[in-house]
């Protein structure tokens, strides 16, 4: 997909009708085997403008880490709130990751006028809201979003490499590549795996071996 660059369209409309605070708040890490689920808000200042905010997933490692520290430093506002693997099976993922995101949502301060949302609504926010389908390519408070949730997720991922390397967490941020089925297959599921996630691919492996899974 050809990455474009996300306008400020949105935040600068719902402006013109008395909202001073908009917030853009994204989630990552929904699809992944282990790990947390981890959201983003940001308040982006009106008066000064970020280039080359784009969905996170179209923005190569580099580029991410350094648009990651300008929101950092130049936001009005940001926030990130995880969600981890033991919630995830309990809350199922879907509503994980909504609460991830009225969770980052709350951490702001000063707290937002209005929060953007890519595609869903979040239940139990007591703040105005409007979901937007693809709208971490569309508005920029989104696309910040999404750019300082991945990066701070990569950066756990790189973490829990550290403390246990046998899973390739660094390589693949816990996503289901063939690397990390095989090495679940072999190993079993950590602590930091989601048990309530189990993929055929990763059944057929194991019973294509002969042998269970397990946890460690």
């Amino acid at each position: 997909m050809r990455r474009v660059e996300a306008t400020r369209d949105v935040e600068a409309a719902l402006g013109r009708i008395g909202f001073v605070h908009v917030a853009g708040v994204d989630e990552v890490g929904r699809g992944c085997l282990a790990g947390p689920v981890v959201s983003a808000a940001v308040i982006l200042r009106p008066d000064s403008p970020i280039r080359g905010l784009a969905d996170s997933k179209l923005v190569p490692p580099a580029e991410r880490e350094r648009l990651a520290g300008l929101i950092r430093a130049e936001a009005l506002a940001w926030a990130v709130a995880e969600v981890g693997p033991a919630d995830i099976d309990r809350m199922a993922i879907h509503r994980a990751s909504l609460e991830s995101m009225r969770r980052a949502v709350m951490s702001l301060a000063p707290q937002p006028d209005v929060v953007l949302v890519d595609a869903f609504r979040i239940p139990s926010l007591l703040v105005a809201q409007r979901a937007i389908i693809h709208g971490d390519r569309l508005c920029a408070s989104i696309a910040a979003a999404s750019i300082v949730a991945k990066v701070h997720r990569d950066h756990l991922m790189a973490a829990l490499h550290e403390q246990d390397g046998r899973y390739g967490y660094a390589r693949h941020k816990g996503y289901a590549t063939p690397e990390h089925l095989a090495a679940v297959a072999r190993f079993g599921y950590s602590t930091h795996h989601r048990r309530s996630f189990r993929p055929a691919s990763l059944f057929d492996k194991i019973v294509s071996s002969g042998g269970t899974p397990s946890d460690s």
